[in-house]
C-alpha cells in the first residue's frame, strides 16, 4: 500500500547501479538456502521434500516481509502528522520498501549483461561462451556464434518477464512481500526446476509454482515487447538502434507470430516474451539445447534461421528499456488507484 515513493527510488537505483558485485544481495541468501535445502534432502521421498521446501519457503519470506512492513513499519503512517513516530515508521517502511524494490528489479543488469556477450563474442567466440555463460543455464562449451547470440536474446525475452515485469506485476498486486516471494519462487525454479534426473523430482513443484506465477506476467511481457516496438518505430527510435533497415512487419502479423508461437514452447510461460522478440527480430529462437550433460530438445520460435547482429541486440535491449518503462509506470498507476482508495476510506 502506497509503495508510490518507493517504486520510484527502487526503479531509480537499478537503473543507476544494477546489481553492484560489492553489494549483498537477498536472491543470493534465497540461493544459498535453497542450495543447502537440496544438497541435504534431495534423495528418498524427493517430491514431497521438495514440495515443502517450496512451499514453506516462499510462505516464510511472504510472512516476514508482511510482519515488517505492515506491523512494524507500516507505510500507511505516511497519511499521520510529520514528526509523529508512526510517520517516521512509514519512512523507514519506504526507504526499505524501496532497497527491497531495487534488489527485485534486474533490468540494468539483463540490458547489461547481454550487451557484453555480443561484444565478447565480437572478440572471440571463447569469449562469447564464457560471458553467455553467465546469464544462461544451459552447457555453452559446444555454442555456435549464432548459438550464442541467439541465447542470449532468448535470455532478454524470458528474463524481461521474470526480471522485470513479474516482479512489478505481484508488487502491483501483493506489495513488496508479494515481490519477494516472487523472487524466491523464481530462485527456487532457477535452481531446480530442471526436467533432468536429479531435479526432476525434488523440483517438481517449484517449476509448478513458477508456471502458475508466470502465467500472467509472461503474457503481459509479450503485449509489452509489442508495444514497445511499436512506439519505437512511431517515434524513429528504430533508427537509433539499427543501421540497416528494419524487418518490415506489420502490427497484426506481429500478433499474429506471437499468438502462433507463444504456445509452442515447451514451457507454458518462456514461449511468449520470446515469440514475441522473434515476431519483431524476424528471427528463429529454440531447438535442441544440453543442460547438465543432458540434451533438451525445445520446439522451434519462427521459421527464419538468419543471422543475428549487434543490430538486433541494439534493438532488443532498447524494446526491453521501453517495456520495463511502460510496466514502472503501470505500476505506479495501481499503486495511485491504492493510495485513492485508501485516502478515500
Amino acid at each position: 500500500m502506497l509503495y508510490i515513493p518507493a517504486i520510484v527510488i527502487g526503479w531509480l537505483l537499478d537503473l543507476l547501479l544494477g546489481d553492484p558485485a560489492w553489494l549483498p544481495h537477498p536472491v543470493v541468501a534465497f540461493g544459498r538456502w535453497i542450495s543447502f535445502c537440496e544438497h541435504r534432502l534431495n534423495h528418498g521421498r524427493r517430491m514431497v521434500k521438495g514440495a515443502l521446501v517450496a512451499v514453506a519457503s516462499i510462505a516464510a519470506i511472504f510472512a516476514v516481509a508482511w510482519l515488517i512492513l505492515y506491523r512494524c513499519l507500516p507505510v500507511e503512517g505516511l497519511c499521520s502528522a510529520p514528526g509523529t513516530p508512526a510517520f517516521w515508521r512509514a519512512v523507514a517502511g519506504q526507504l526499505l520498501s524501496a532497497i527491497l524494490i531495487f534488489f527485485c528489479l534486474a533490468g540494468r543488469t539483463l540490458r547489461h549483461e547481454v550487451r557484453e556477450v555480443f561484444l565478447a563474442l565480437d572478440r572471440s567466440l571463447d569469449d562469447g561462451r564464457r560471458q553467455v555463460a553467465r546469464i544462461v543455464g544451459r552447457d555453452t562449451a559446444g555454442l555456435s556464434p549464432q548459438e550464442v547470440r541467439t541465447a542470449a536474446l532468448e535470455t532478454l525475452a524470458e528474463n524481461l518477464s521474470d526480471g522485470v515485469v513479474a516482479p512489478l506485476f505481484w508488487l502491483a498486486l501483493l506489495g513488496v512481500p508479494g515481490m519477494l516471494a516472487y523472487k524466491m519462487v523464481n530462485t527456487l525454479d532457477s535452481m531446480i526446476g530442471y526436467r533432468t534426473e536429479r531435479y526432476c523430482q525434488f523440483g517438481c513443484w517449484a517449476a509448478h509454482i513458477d508456471d502458475i506465477a508466470n502465467y500472467v506476467p509472461a503474457r503481459i511481457t509479450a503485449v509489452l515487447i509489442l508495444v514497445a516496438y511499436r512506439i519505437m518505430s512511431l517515434t524513429g527510435r528504430l533508427s537509433c538502434t539499427m543501421t540497416a533497415e528494419p524487418h518490415p512487419s506489420t502490427p497484426e502479423g506481429l500478433v499474429t507470430f506471437t499468438l502462433r508461437y507463444g504456445p509452442a514452447h515447451a514451457s507454458p510461460n518462456s514461449g511468449w516474451p520470446e515469440a514475441a522478440l522473434a515476431a519483431v527480430l524476424d528471427c528463429r529462437f529454440g531447438g535442441t539445447h544440453d543442460y547438465f550433460g543432458q540434451a533438451v530438445e525445445k520446439p522451434f520460435i519462427g521459421t527464419n534461421p538468419r543471422q543475428l547482429s549487434t543490430d538486433d541486440m541494439r534493438l532488443s535491449v532498447g524494446i526491453a528499456l521501453t517495456a520495463e518503462a511502460i510496466s514502472v509506470a503501470a505500476t505506479l498507476l495501481a499503486s495511485c488507484l491504492v493510495a485513492g482508495g485508501i485516502m478515500a476510506l
